[in-house]
């Protein structure tokens, strides 16, 4: 070892720390919108700030976080939320004032039905499916209103400070209608299109690289991975659901615009599979990546200046034929969408998806509702009658971190606990350092917003990212804002910044011991569930590609991968959950995580795979006299044995216990055999080996019970 490598590993940072820094580095880093985002809440924060202390607004804390939750992705969203925070506010404040009418008198009374109010509030809040907000919004404003109760005994004085909450609640929210829909509009067609943009454009620059090869490494395009591709299809099937939600676009308007994001997943799904150089292609094979970057470039043209999408002319149709198989890929699904918008049959087949039902199928059969509602109401009496008993109400934070962190998961509680607690310390030593050190030298609103802003605005950042660290970002501004702009004139006794961490720490532990102790809810098993589903959504785009292979003729297969892709997000966002989630049996979470994340890293690998050997199938398809129909038809036989080798796997997963075992490589011999010879036989059997090294990765899936594990081929004998 040289010294200067020893020296480099001396200095190295613990593994632990360098992780961390690495999850800050990934999650803190820049992409599009959100830096739009983030001068939104700055802005909204900054005039709500204005008004509040100079028409001297109580709760200035809560009418930031308003702002920052109005402050959304794009205008859909925002008007949502909006909606949401007026009606449960309205509500929130008439019940809490209606419950100081009838139970004034009557302490016992008033905290039973504050209880009855809450319990149901929080059933509702997990069983209704568009207006959970409304009922989180009643659920804390009416247990948080009874520790008003506990500072005085003037009714006057409780009326009017619920009539400020409702004040404190509103006016933000119309502050941030204004700059979200008239000052800074971020309209989701718009962010459809520069999203479509991006990856088209990521699509021509790989294209560009096989016509003219870089010399310096540096300036040749990554390769697109399964990551790129998993959050392609995600943000193009989000943001094509907020651009309906937004805009009522007509039949043909609607058929076009479904069109274009499905041709456009398919290019950057077939990018993904592009070579390093297409040095053997010849002068015909460069010929026709021109054509097809060409049409690449009108599509993105088309899309980005909203005019109308190109045609494919029939002397474009009988151009050079490609030499790569994922440019033949590419220009299949350039005429595939020509034809879809071409075609009224293909307009009547995209039917508008029928609206979400306001209630869940199960919202009076499922007992988990009642007893997450039991639960949480448990955890914040308990700490109600601590508060009291401690005659501490500087603490009264710990009630309202009962019900923040109720969530429905262990993960998710765990996480939202970490995020409440890591942000909350943050700005408190934020705070504690502006008290010492920059709050003497303030002497007019200015000097305040320069004091304020740089805080908020890195809340507003932090909140604009994921959700692993985004509720972070809401916590450390709403921490901070408590500390320092509370009231009306400059901050001098600390007790209250150290008083709410505490409230908060003892809450987040009386919440998580709770939910622990009863009623546990872990997503482990629902993880299987939907790691399944995942795998079955796969063999259906398997099962989808033999019809194509057997006839020789591109068809539209009746699973799109996207889907795929973004199940494989949802899973994996579930998989970080269920990573937090607390278990008494030592090493059982890490057992979980880790064959999760071996199923979900092959399922990426195994479609990936599937998609690359169809993309060949059919290369091979359009090269191919009749005397190849043996070879296409032992490639659609090869891929609806996927499909069932991943529907049983899927069956054994979902199965109780599970009892999943790695699938048997799947028979190539009929492809072997039909295969002539040839560069293209070749490819053929080197996709097929690719497509069998994905299947066969799938771990062996026990129950943790079980003391031994039988063999691959008992086990199947067993489970037949």
């Amino acid at each position: 070892m040289t010294a200067v490598a020893r020296l480099r590993r001396e200095l190295a940072l613990p593994r632990p720390f360098a992780r961390f820094v690495g999850f800050l580095q990934r999650e803190l880093a820049m992409f599009p919108g959100r830096g739009n985002v983030t001068l939104r809440c700055v802005l909204g924060s900054a005039i709500v700030i204005v008004a509040s202390m100079t028409l001297q607004v109580p709760e200035l804390a809560l009418s930031l976080m308003v702002v920052f939750y109005v402050t959304q992705a794009n205008v859909v969203l925002t008007r949502v939320i909006a909606l949401n925070l007026v009606l449960g506010s309205t509500c929130a404040v008439a019940a809490a004032i209606g419950l100081y009418v009838l139970t004034f008198d009557y302490p016992l009374l008033r905290i039973a039905v504050a209880s009855a109010i809450f319990f149901c509030s929080v059933y509702l809040m997990r069983a209704v499916t568009k207006f959970g907000l409304v009922f989180f919004i009643v659920a804390i404003i009416v247990i948080y209103a009874q520790s008003f109760v506990d500072l005085t005994d003037n009714a006057e004085q409780l009326v009017r400070s619920c009539l400020w909450v409702w004040s404190a609640v509103n006016y933000p929210v119309v502050v941030a209608l204004i700059i979200n829909t008239v000052l800074l509009p971020a309209e989701p067609e718009r962010q459809l299109r520069a999203a479509m943009h991006r990856q088209l454009a990521a699509v021509q620059a790989r294209l560009t690289a096989l016509l003219e090869p870089s010399i310096e490494p540096v300036a040749t395009p990554a390769a697109l991975d399964a990551s790129d591709l998993q959050q392609g299809a995600l943000s193009l099937q989000k943001l094509l659901r907020f651009s309906t939600m937004r805009t009522r676009y007509s039949e043909h308007a609607a058929a076009a615009m479904l069109a274009s994001v499905t041709a456009v997943s398919r290019l950057y799904e077939a990018a993904a599979g592009l070579p390093a150089t297409a040095q053997p292609s010849g002068d015909a094979g460069l010929a026709a990546i021109r054509s097809v970057r060409g049409e690449v470039a009108a599509l993105d043209a088309a899309i980005t200046h909203d005019a109308p999408l190109p045609r494919v002319s029939a002397a474009q149709r009988d151009a050079e034929a490609p030499t790569i198989p994922a440019v033949a890929s590419m220009r299949r699904a350039i005429e595939a969408l020509a034809d879809a918008t071409r075609s009224k049959a293909a307009q009547a087949a995209t039917p508008p998806s029928p609206p979400a039902p306001l209630l869940s199928p199960d919202a009076f059969s499922n007992p988990r509702y009642a007893r997450f509602a039991l639960r949480t109401l448990m955890s914040v009496l308990i700490c109600y009658v601590f508060y009291n008993a401690v005659n501490w109400p500087g603490i009264h934070t710990i009630m309202l971190t009962c019900l923040v962190v109720a969530l429905p998961s262990l993960g998710a509680s765990s996480r939202h606990g970490l995020l409440r607690v890591s942000g909350a310390l943050v700005a408190s030593a934020l705070a504690l350092f502006m008290v010492a050190f920059v709050i003497p030298q303030l002497e007019s609103v200015t000097g305040l917003l320069l004091m304020s802003l740089p805080v908020i605005a890195l809340g507003a950042w932090v909140s604009a990212g994921s959700e692993r660290i985004s509720y972070a970002g809401l916590q450390l501004m709403f921490t901070f804002s408590l500390a320092l702009l509370e009231q009306f004139a400059p901050p001098s006794d600390l007790t209250e910044i150290r008083d709410r961490l505490v409230g908060i720490l003892l809450g987040v532990g009386v919440a998580t011991f709770i939910q622990m102790s009863v009623w546990p809810e872990g997503e482990a098993d629902a993880l299987r569930t939907q790691l399944a589903k995942v795998l079955r959504t796969i063999a259906a785009v398997a099962r989808g590609h033999a019809p194509a292979a057997m006839s020789g003729a591109p068809a539209a297969p009746a699973q799109p991968a996207s889907t795929a892709w973004a199940m494989l997000a949802d899973c994996e966002a579930m998989l970080a959950r269920v990573t937090l989630e607390p278990d008494w049996r030592e090493g059982e979470t890490a057992r979980i995580t880790l064959l999760a994340q071996t199923v979900l890293a092959q399922s990426r690998s195994i479609l990936l795979a599937s998609d690359v050997f169809h993309d060949r199938t059919m290369f091979e398809a359009g090269r191919t006299d009749a005397s190849g129909t043996d070879v296409m038809q032992a490639c659609g036989a090869l891929q609806r044995e996927l499909g069932e080798s991943l529907e049983q796997y899927a069956q054994q997963l979902s199965s109780e216990p599970p009892l999943a075992t790695p699938p048997a490589p799947l028979d190539s011999t009929r492809l072997a055999t039909s295969a002539r010879g040839g560069e293209g036989s070749a490819a053929l059997q080197e996709s097929a080996t690719r497509l069998n090294t994905a299947l066969t990765g799938l771990p062996q899936w026990w129950t943790a019970e079980l003391t031994s594990t039988p063999s691959n081929d008992s086990a199947r004998a067993g489970i037949a």
